[in-house]
């Protein structure tokens, strides 16, 4: 038993099957595989990662049982068919020479397989659907409409059903078992029946989607007869010693009658009757509504489905799967309580695979933070490949290590303190390169430092990177400016600029008064280091900064962000001017202080620079807390106390005290220029290149070392 985190590293069993620890990865689906249900070198290095990362058990990704029937994604694992065994055996072998074990996870997504939808062939449900309206659309941009689930189907008139019959029902049994099967032969350690999120298992065990009268509908005895089915074939099919998992919904968030506590602890105790090894404790919300993707089954509220996991464990004897944006301390915490017995990571093992072989070495600071930006997901509502925003490599596995020593040392200049340069230093270090970091204010972070004052997740990847950087022999210089003569003087052979973007706002009539901020202005006034933007304040305000710079508070972002809650120099009532990232973003900020937001969108789109599901998320907190939103806006003129406006060419006009510009942010290419005669050669990476912000910038430190790598050695 390990040291550090003693009850989640512990040994653990589920059936026969004996693991390392008690780290389970969390089945998420990648769009790795072929478009015909292949398994890629893609996919195999990406879980193969994960298990050399030290997780004591992989679950894969949903995956089709009936293939191509009951797909959710383009790229899907297939079942269905002996033609795939060789890939899924190189699979498993790949995943035990690490010494983890892997189960793999079969499905069909019911309703909600999308490609059935694609192709249009009808979709087996246990009663008719009802029609439902969905507000998603609502928060796509027009360029990601295109790419959403395909709900029209070939011939636009959406998705068609069948009822299934008993004898289809059958059939279906005996093919979970005939998957299982395979997975059994092409060496899984087990399987996970996917009883969840809106699949077609979970469509029987809700009360909401089943109105059968038969005997697979009606109690909840019933509605779980079919599951109990497959889990008695897939024991016959494959033995008494093959571990078989379930994967529940405790709960079904926004669905008036759908399944509750109370049902899936009776599910649980059935499915451990009918011989089921583990229970995986998950739950599931309303697609219909944007914002419920993050109440379930991604919850967004730290630690929010362990009061269901809690439930399951009293009411069974087999082993319970605890889920939910559960932190490796507080998973240790409640393995010991006996809360659970085993804790799955999704997305923060997508962030750093190392994550359990760090927790093991005492090395919690240098796991890379998750920063729960959800862009990873969102990827899969856009039917593209996941990524992750924080770990460039995610996905990128099979093109081998890009960490690898330089076998020629040279001396590297990064200017610049944000996330890409300080991602760019660490590699570039970590190469064996002599690096020096300028960074023009007294902290790393860049303009990161003021996301995280409006995200705390963020805060941690400043925190993580500033940590990573200063543990390696880097010279890193704070409050230097970069000139090309004191460049010069440093004599590098390469240069990385990384200052970030200019941010100048646009011509808006009135935008000269001192009430009106823009980007950089109003950052220099929460961080209290930009004299002509405090200039504009009133002197009580100027003495209260002032005394925040002389005290060093205004270097804390955590303690900032709470003391913003009590005092900040930014008036009650506040128009912002741009729907972008930074926008939303601000007045998510704002809102949590009480300040009366309205927001002015030129353009047609909200937060295009934001994942969708976050998005969502923050459009929904925004208007339930009042903000107010207005997109393609024109004629924004800014007067004294008000702000006047065109919308659908009705002319508009609000009051305010004062007004934010969250726009015009554009590369930043001054440095550059004035490194025309340099010898050096000269990279620019982040948004000093293009305006990606955290993730573009995390991308572009990997790139330009990819780019580098035939000149560096």
């Amino acid at each position: 038993m390990s040291q550090h985190y003693p009850h989640l590293l512990s040994p653990g069993r589920i059936g026969s099957l004996e693991l390392r620890n008690r780290i389970v990865m969390a089945a998420m689906g990648t769009n790795y595989a072929s478009s015909d249900g292949h398994c890629t070198e893609r996919l195999i290095a990406y879980y193969e990662a994960r298990a050399e990362g030290g997780a004591g058990l992989l679950v894969l990704e949903t995956s089709a049982a009936f293939w191509p029937n009951g797909a959710s994604m383009p790229n899907t694992v297939a079942f269905s068919d002996d033609v795939f065994l060789p890939g899924l055996t190189e699979l498993t072998r790949r995943i035990h020479k690490h010494g983890a074990r892997i189960v793999a996870q079969l499905n069909h997504s019911g309703k909600m397989a999308q490609e059935d939808t694609a192709a249009g062939r009808p979709i087996p449900v246990p009663s008719p659907v009802s029609p439902s309206r969905s507000d998603m659309f609502k928060v796509l941009t027009a360029a990601e409409t295109g790419h959403f689930i395909k709900a029209a189907g070939p011939d636009g008139k959406g998705p068609s059903y069948y009822e299934m019959t008993p004898a289809q029902i059958a059939d279906t049994v005996a093919g979970f078992a005939s998957a299982a099967s395979r997975a059994q032969r092409a060496g899984f350690d087990g399987i996970e029946l996917h009883a969840g999120h809106g699949y077609l298992l979970a469509n029987f065990l809700s009360p909401y989607t089943n109105k059968r009268t038969d005997n697979y509908g009606g109690s909840a005895k019933n509605r779980a007869r079919f599951l109990v089915e497959v889990i008695t074939a897939v024991r016959a099919a494959a033995g008494a010693d093959f571990p078989i998992l379930v994967r529940l919904d405790a709960k079904e968030f926004r669905i008036e009658g759908g399944i509750t506590p109370d049902d899936c602890v009776q599910t649980a105790r059935l499915c451990e009757l009918a011989g089921a090894d583990a229970i995986d404790v998950s739950a599931y919300g309303n697609v219909g509504h944007a914002i419920a993707f993050t109440e379930a089954p991604l919850v967004h509220e730290p630690g929010g489905f362990i009061p269901f996991a809690k439930r399951v464990k009293e009411a069974v004897g087999i082993p319970v799967i605890g889920v939910g944006r559960i932190e490796p301390d507080v998973g240790d915490q409640r393995i010991a309580a006996g809360d659970f017995d085993f804790l799955a990571l999704g997305r923060p093992l997508l962030a750093d695979p190392e994550l359990p072989n760090k927790l093991g070495a005492g090395k919690s600071k240098s796991v890379r933070p998750c920063i729960y930006c959800y862009i990873c997901v969102s990827q899969i509502f856009i039917n593209k490949p996941v990524c992750c925003a924080v770990n460039h490599n995610t996905g990128r596995e099979h093109e081998g290590d890009i960490i690898a020593r330089s076998n020629a040392s040279k001396r590297i200049l990064v200017i610049g303190g944000g996330p890409g340069g300080m991602e760019a230093a660490r590699i570039l270090a970590l190469k064996g390169h002599h690096v020096s970091l300028w960074e023009k204010d007294s902290d790393l972070g860049g303009t990161a430092r003021i996301a995280a004052l409006a995200y705390e997740p963020n805060e941690r990847l400043v925190h993580y990177l500033a940590n990573a950087i200063r543990s390696l022999p880097i010279d890193i210089q704070l409050g230097k400016t970069a000139t090309a003569e004191n460049i010069a003087m440093h004599t590098p052979d390469h240069i990385v600029l990384a200052t970030g973007a200019r941010r100048v706002a646009p011509d808006i009539p009135g935008k000269q008064q001192r009430h009106v901020f823009d980007g950089d202005e109003l950052r220099g006034v929460l961080f209290g280091n930009n004299r002509e933007a405090i200039a504009k304040l009133h002197p009580l305000q100027r003495s209260m900064l002032w005394a925040g710079r002389l005290s060093q508070l205004l270097r804390h972002i955590g303690l900032m962000r709470q003391l913003s809650k009590l005092w900040m120099p930014i008036a009650s009532e506040v128009v912002i001017i741009g729907g972008g990232l930074v926008g939303l973003e601000l007045a998510e900020y704002l809102v949590e202080r009480r300040r009366k937001v309205t927001i002015l969108e030129p353009g047609p789109d909200l937060g295009a620079e934001l994942s969708i599901v976050r998005r969502a998320r923050v459009l929904h907190e925004l208007v339930s807390h009042g903000a107010v939103i207005h997109k393609s806006v024109s004629q924004i003129e800014i007067g004294a106390d008000t702000v006047a406006f065109e919308l659908e060419g009705k002319a508009m006009s609000l009051p305010c005290k004062q007004v934010i510009i969250a726009m015009g942010a554009q590369p930043d290419d001054h440095l550059q220029t004035r490194l025309a005669g340099c010898e050096a050669q000269v990279h620019r990476i982040g948004d000093c290149r293009t305006v990606g912000y955290i993730d573009g910038a995390i991308l572009d430190a990997r790139n330009l070392v990819l780019q580098l790598a035939p000149d560096l050695g």
